[in-house]
């Protein structure tokens, strides 16, 4: 979402690296690009403008023109800016000392809200709480019949009366039901409207009065731009929001709203919607997102990802084969599957520093996944082991068989063999630094 901003935003970095000190006048010039980057990028005029002045009297205070490193004193002064913009740090779910801890879902029609309580349902689920997902959106047809199914395929059970008229009353008997079963969360999905209106703020404030909710998380559309923000005060002006669920953060949208939302609204990002997967839904952390708007990546979210989906048994045999330079196809194959576990390839690869100034986009590495497989897949077990063996002839057979050509199957075969030497040197062999004793490759390393 953030490619057109990091991008505009690294220009403007590239260069300055390419200069002394500055004078005052280029630092007011540095700060017009950085203002004209976040309107392109669909900022709210008043966060632009908020942000500017900020990051200029910070300026100011670190005397930036005496710098000798301009370039990194003002990405400095922008990551601080930013995050006082998005906050200071992830704002998780407030606790409750009464079981159940009920959350109310708000937002408008085809914002995600349906889905994103599922998705949080699941979240809660796997921090080894028992949640409860109610049916209260009795305007939209098939709202329940949605919900029902989504709380199938996350393994959450779902309180739902069919035909009944009056959302409060259902509210209500699915707070009683939650009690009497012990569950410790009830996510309560209320109706929503196609436009903001007194009608829909009546209604979810007597669902509000009748449970009590602890939180009260407004989803937002991050696709919608300003309008998102537009929404988001509305509602904050009516019902007291703890939080916004920022959905579509993974669309092709500028990212403006993201950058505006909890400055405009004072109200804090709690999760952010990172793809269609029920699996989907990420605490939002504003200093990771900083770091991945000034092409930085994220390493940390990038780590996470990995411990998920990397058995750490799997992990320390991997880092043994490694060191000793013993990566096979075969190892790569499932290094390969597990990777594509973590996600989109587009955001995998944001994650991780510098890649976003490749050429080679998330997308095109995606595509080429499936044929990199077919290729593998296509060799004997023989030559997996021992991709040495891999001649001519071989090399031949391997492009029929996985339906690419010879010089694809050369590429591949190439790249492994630069990425075993690579291991060889890093293991210590001649030539190659040794890596510290002690040293542990994080999971995933081997891709």
């Amino acid at each position: 979402m953030f490619d057109t901003l990091t991008g505009r935003l690294d220009d403007i970095f590239t260069r300055l690296r390419g200069r002394g000190r500055l004078n005052e006048k280029q630092v007011d010039e540095v700060l017009r690009e950085i203002r004209l980057a976040l309107l392109e990028a669909d900022v709210s005029l008043k966060v632009v403008k908020a942000f500017v002045k900020d990051v200029k009297e910070r300026a100011e205070g670190a005397e930036i023109h005496k710098s000798l490193t301009p370039a990194q004193q003002v990405i400095k002064l922008v990551s601080a800016a930013l995050i006082d913009v998005l906050g200071h740090e992830a704002v998780g779910l407030e606790h409750s000392s009464r079981l159940p801890r009920v959350l109310l879902i708000a937002g408008l029609q085809g914002s995600g809200k349906t889905t994103a309580a599922a998705k949080l349902a699941r979240l809660i689920k796997s921090d080894g709480r028992r949640p409860l997902l109610a049916a209260c959106d009795l305007r939209r047809p098939a709202a329940v019949r949605q919900l029902q199914l989504l709380g199938e395929q996350v393994g959450v059970p779902v309180y739902a009366e069919e035909g009944a008229p009056d959302p409060v009353a259902v509210a209500g008997n699915a707070l009683a039901h939650s009690r009497e079963e012990g569950f410790s969360d009830l996510i309560v999905d209320t109706a929503g409207r196609m436009h903001v209106d007194k009608e829909l703020m009546a209604e979810l404030g007597s669902v509000a009065q009748r449970v009590d909710p602890t939180e009260i998380l407004l989803v937002c559309d991050a696709m919608t731009g300003q309008d998102a923000v537009n929404v988001a005060e509305s509602f904050v002006a009516e019902v007291d929001v703890t939080g916004v669920i920022l959905t579509k953060l993974d669309g092709d949208a500028r990212g403006g709203a993201a950058l505006s939302m909890a400055y405009v609204t004072g109200r804090p990002i709690k999760f952010a919607g990172v793809g269609e997967k029920l699996a989907d839904l990420e605490p939002f952390h504003p200093d990771r997102m900083v770091s991945r708007i000034l092409g930085m990546g994220d390493v940390l979210t990038l780590i996470e990802k990995a411990e998920s989906v990397f058995d750490e048994s799997e992990a320390m045999a991997m880092e043994e084969k490694l060191r000793k330079a013993e990566f096979t196809f075969d190892d790569f194959l499932s290094q390969l599957k597990a990777l594509r576990k973590m996600g989109p390839m587009s955001q995998v690869l944001g994650m991780m520093p510098g890649m976003g100034k490749l050429s080679i986009g998330g997308d095109e590495v995606e595509a080429q996944l499936p044929r990199v497989e077919a290729i593998i897949h296509s060799m004997t077990s023989q030559e997996r082991n021992d991709p040495a063996i891999i001649k001519g002839s071989r090399r031949s057979r391997i492009a029929r068989g996985s339906g690419t050509s010879v010089q694809e199957v050369n590429k591949l075969v190439k790249q492994f063999d630069e990425v075993k030497k690579l291991m060889k040197m890093m293991s210590g062999g001649k030539g190659g630094p040794r890596l510290p004793k002690g040293f542990k490759l994080p999971p995933g390393v081997g891709i």
